[in-house]
C-alpha cells in the first residue's frame, strides 16, 4: 500500500492521549503520526482490521519525563510497524516507522553546561574580599546572586562544592563589609523604578551599571540588616535558600535575625489598617513609602520560616496569614490581577505605578510557601492567576519584558529574574503545561539570542544582547537558566 494511501486507513489504529493539565483522555485521534507534545501516556488499541496480526492489544504507560515519553511512543510504533507489516500492511509500516525515529526526543537548548557556563561567567564578577558582587552591582543584587548559585546547586551537583565555599565566604565576609547605600522609590518619574545610589568608596564604579553617591560612605551596621526592609527580605530569602541546600542551621537563625528586623514594623505603617486587616511594613527605615515588594518579602519570609523553623511555625503562620490578608486589602492586587509598585502615601490607594515582573514573582513563592503551611490550595489558584496575567501583560511575545529595557539601571535589570525563579516554585508545587513551555522558552531565547561571546547575558532576554553586562543582568538571566532545569 502506498504510503499517501495511509491516510484511508488510519481509522483503523485510535490513539488515546492523556493530557496533564487538564487530566482528561484527550479524543481519539484517527491518524498514524501524531505529535507527541507533552503526553504523559499513551494508550494504543488494536482494532478489527489488525487481527490479522494475532497480537493482543497493549497498553503503554510512560514517566512524565520527555525522554521516556518518546521512548515509549517509538516502541509502540516500532511493534505496530511489526504487526503492520506482517499483516502486508508494508505502506503503514514504513509509515510507523518513519514516525518512530521522529520521536526521538530532542535535545534541550539549555543544559546544564549551559547553565555551568553563565554562573563561570557570573563569578568573575565576585569579589572575594568582600563576598559580594560589587562593584559590578549592589548589595540587595547580591543576595539574588547568591541565591541563584544556591538555586543552581540544588540541581546541579557539579556546582555544590564551589557553591557551599561562596555561602560560607559571603557569610563571613558580607556581614562585615554590609555596603550601605541611598535608595529613591522613582516616585517622582511615576515609574516607581528604584534607583541605588553607593557611597564612593570604591575606586571605579561605572556609571552604566550604578549612580556614585557624592557623600563620604555611612558607617556599617554589620550583619544583613540596613536602612531598606526590601534589602533585608532578599536576604532573608537568600539564607533560606541556603539552608535548604545544606541545612547549616546557621544559615536558618541568619534568615531569623532579618525578619525579626522587619517584623518590627509589621502593622505600623499609616497605611497599616484597611477594611480586611491590619499589617503591612514600610519600605524603608526613614518612612517614605509603603510597597509591594517589601510587604512580599515580609509575606514569603514569614511562610518559609513557618515551614522550616521547628516549634515556630505557628507564630511565623499567624504573621504571614495576616499579612496576606491585609496585602489583599491595599487594592495592590489591580482588577487586571497584577500588581501596582505600590500604595499613594496620602490616600493609603493604589498608586497605579508600573507593574514591574519582581512584584509579579515575589507573591508566588510567597503564596506557594503559605499554602504549603495551611493546606489551602485556594492560594496557589491565586497565585496562577497572578503569574497569567503578569505573563499576559509582560510577554505578550513569550518572552518576559520590563518596561525599563533596555536602561534597566542597577536595579531594574534584576526584576525578571526574581519572577522566573519565583515562578518555577509554584510550577513545582503545581506543575503546569504553559508554566514549563513558558520557562523553557525564556532559557532558549537568552542563551541563543542574548550572550555574547564571554557567555555573559545581557538584560533583554529577547535580544540582542546590550552591553555592557553586570552581575545583574547575569544573576537574573541566570535565573532563567535554572528555572529551566529545574521545571
Amino acid at each position: 500500500m502506498p504510503i499517501q494511501d495511509h491516510a484511508m486507513h488510519s481509522r483503523r489504529m485510535l490513539i488515546w492521549m492523556y493530557d496533564i493539565d487538564t487530566q482528561r483522555l484527550a479524543h481519539p485521534l484517527p491518524r498514524t503520526a501524531f505529535t507527541i507534545g507533552r503526553l504523559h501516556c499513551i494508550r494504543v488499541q488494536q482494532l478489527a482490521t489488525m487481527k490479522d496480526a494475532k497480537t493482543p492489544a497493549f497498553k503503554v504507560y510512560t514517566s512524565a519525563g520527555a525522554l521516556h515519553r518518546c521512548l515509549a511512543v517509538a516502541f509502540s510504533l516500532f511493534i505496530i510497524a511489526i504487526m503492520l507489516y506482517q499483516s502486508h500492511k508494508y505502506g503503514l509500516a514504513l509509515l510507523a516507522l518513519l514516525t518512530a525515529s521522529d520521536c526521538a526526543p530532542t535535545e534541550r537548548d539549555v543544559t546544564k553546561a549551559n547553565a555551568e557556563a553563565a554562573y563561570k561567567a557570573l563569578q568573575g564578577w565576585y569579589n572575594q574580599s568582600t563576598g559580594l558582587w560589587i562593584p559590578s552591582t549592589g548589595w540587595w543584587n547580591s543576595a539574588n546572586c547568591m541565591t541563584v548559585v544556591t538555586e543552581l546547586a540544588a540541581v546541579d551537583k557539579n556546582v555544590q562544592d564551589s557553591v557551599q565555599k561562596i555561602l560560607s565566604n559571603t557569610y563571613t565576609k558580607a556581614q562585615q563589609y554590609n555596603l550601605q547605600m541611598m535608595k529613591e522609590s522613582g516616585a517622582q518619574s511615576r515609574n516607581y523604578l528604584p534607583q541605588t545610589y553607593y557611597s564612593s568608596f570604591e575606586p571605579y564604579i561605572p556609571d552604566s551599571m550604578l549612580k556614585a553617591h557624592g557623600q563620604p560612605r555611612m558607617k556599617a551596621t554589620g550583619g544583613f540588616l540596613n536602612d531598606y526592609y526590601d534589602d533585608e527580605g532578599w536576604w532573608a530569602l537568600g539564607w533560606i535558600a541556603a539552608y535548604d541546600l545544606t541545612k547549616d542551621n546557621q544559615y536558618l537563625s541568619q534568615a531569623q535575625t532579618i525578619f525579626a528586623d522587619m517584623n518590627k514594623v509589621f502593622g505600623k505603617t499609616n497605611c497599616s489598617k484597611n477594611s480586611v486587616a491590619t499589617g503591612g511594613i514600610w519600605w524603608d527605615k526613614p518612612h517614605t513609602y509603603v510597597n509591594a515588594i517589601a510587604n512580599e518579602l515580609h509575606l514569603s519570609v514569614a511562610a518559609s520560616l513557618a515551614n522550616r523553623v521547628k516549634g515556630g511555625n505557628t507564630n511565623y503562620l499567624a504573621i504571614a496569614k495576616q499579612q496576606w490578608s491585609w496585602f489583599q486589602g491595599t487594592g495592590m492586587i489591580n482588577s487586571d490581577f497584577t500588581i501596582n509598585d505600590g500604595l499613594d502615601q496620602q490616600t493609603c490607594k493604589n498608586n497605579q505605578g508600573t507593574v514591574w515582573s519582581y512584584n509579579q514573582g515575589v507573591i508566588l513563592g510567597g503564596l506557594t510557601e503559605l499554602s504549603k503551611a495551611t493546606g489551602d490550595k485556594a492560594l496557589i489558584t491565586t497565585a496562577q492567576k497572578i503569574a497569567d496575567a503578569a505573563i499576559a501583560k509582560l510577554a505578550p511575545t513569550g518572552i518576559l519584558t520590563d518596561p525599563c529595557e533596555p536602561t534597566c539601571g542597577a536595579d531594574g535589570a534584576q526584576f525578571k529574574g526574581v519572577f522566573v525563579r519565583n515562578l518555577q516554585i509554584l510550577q513545582k508545587a503545581s506543575p503546569q503545561t504553559r508554566y514549563a513551555k513558558f520557562l523553557d522558552a525564556n532559557a532558549d531565547s537568552i542563551w541563543r539570542n542574548d550572550r555574547n561571546d564571554r557567555n555573559q547575558l545581557s538584560v533583554r532576554w529577547t535580544g540582542p544582547f546590550v552591553a555592557p553586562a553586570n552581575a545583574s543582568t547575569q544573576s537574573s538571566a541566570l535565573d532563567a537558566l535554572v528555572a529551566s532545569l529545574a521545571t
